[in-house]
């Protein structure tokens, strides 16, 4: 996940609820097993656990 500090990408995120999520984040940091980032579907920093993303894609480039 280093590598994608100070880059937006999409996740696929399982909650603590148990839920799926699709998101696109901006990435601030990744220490600890934890990804600092700012979520684009929000519109509000967030932090989510590494061992809960569950996949990994550059986002897509806006037309």
């Amino acid at each position: 996940m280093h590598k994608y500090v100070g880059r937006r990408i999409e996740i696929i995120y399982i909650a603590a609820d148990g839920k799926l999520s699709q998101r696109t984040i901006h990435v601030l940091s990744v220490q600890g097993g934890i990804v600092r980032a700012f979520c684009m579907t929000t519109g509000a920093p967030r932090t989510f656990r590494i061992d809960n993303i569950l996949a990994v894609q550059p986002a897509a480039r806006p037309a």
